[in-house]
């Protein structure tokens, strides 16, 4: 009885076979694979032993197909279409920016630093396709639940890249408007005559846990507590009050400023963190370069 992967065993029987089919002659196969008429001949023989069926009828002008012949052509031909696309693809993962790259970092930082940037970076990288997933939560990147990340955290698993990007640090800030109509704290004591604003989420880091208990360690009456830095920002540049934000904020908004600036938290590094297996990716080094640039840029 005939096993049906037999087919699948020999890839060099069905390179010959194919190019046979679609020049329609042994001598005219030879010559594209660079092999002797001989050995084309001899290949194609042990095919249709292995299949038990003749595959090809010959004659003077060369060969045409069998009906069992035209069956397996259309799913060698579909075979050897999709082994050229994915040899394409992996030409292209070391040499073209292209395709879709999944990042993922938080709500914050993905909406107030990176976004701003994007048109610049789909400039420069037309056919790359970016699929931002902004959560607080850290996603498993060895589990591919997305290729590259941008967080607060130093990365521990043994097959991921991290690399240290930037630093910021969190303060207190308000809207300009705000200032000028409702006033601003000059003392840390002074902040109990506002609404406060902050972060809290169960993925916060210890810098950012230890700050807010300075800032908390005198009583405030009036707090309200938003899931992400977004949605802070939202609040103070709606004049709810005195929000704690990352520095950066204050650089790329011009509306927002610092309040009782000495009072800040230790510095806190951002990593841009991947997978081993994505290092020789170009998407990914575009990607990283780009981001790098911007920070570079900001200094």
């Amino acid at each position: 009885m005939l096993n049906p992967n037999i087919i699948l065993q020999d890839w060099d029987k069905l390179r010959v076979f194919l190019e046979v089919a679609q020049s329609g002659s042994v001598y005219r196969a030879g010559e594209k694979l660079h092999l002797h008429q001989s050995v084309v001949s001899r290949r194609i023989r042990s095919l249709e032993e292995d299949l038990n069926t003749q595959l090809f009828h010959r004659h003077a002008r060369g060969t045409i197909l069998t009906e069992q012949g035209t069956i397996l052509f259309k799913a060698v031909e579909k075979m050897h279409k999709h082994l050229t696309k994915a040899t394409n693809e992996i030409k292209d993962f070391k040499e073209l920016a292209r395709g879709e790259l999944r990042v993922t970092t938080t709500t914050g930082f993905g909406t107030l630093w990176m976004s701003p940037r994007l048109p610049k970076f789909f400039q420069m990288n037309p056919n790359l396709n970016l699929t931002l997933i902004l959560d607080e939560r850290i996603l498993d990147l060895p589990m591919r639940e997305a290729d590259v990340g941008i967080r607060m955290q130093e990365p521990t698993e043994a097959d991921l890249v991290g690399k240290k990007i930037m630093t910021t640090y969190l303060g207190l800030y308000v809207s300009r408007d705000f200032a000028q109509k409702e006033g601003v704290p000059q003392t840390l004591d002074e902040l109990a005559n506002h609404r406060l604003i902050s972060q809290k989420n169960p993925a916060i880091d210890t810098t950012t846990i230890e700050f807010n208990n300075k800032v908390f360690s005198k009583k405030i009456d009036n707090h309200m507590v938003i899931n992400n830095y977004y949605g802070v920002f939202l609040s103070v540049q709606n004049n709810l009050g005195i929000g704690i934000l990352p520095d950066y904020v204050a650089e790329m908004f011009p509306n927002i400023i610092q309040v009782l600036p000495d009072i800040i938290s230790e510095r806190i590094p951002l990593y841009l963190t991947y997978s081993y297996e994505l290092r020789e990716s170009k998407k990914l080094k575009v990607f990283r370069d780009f981001i790098l640039s911007e920070i570079k840029k900001d200094k």
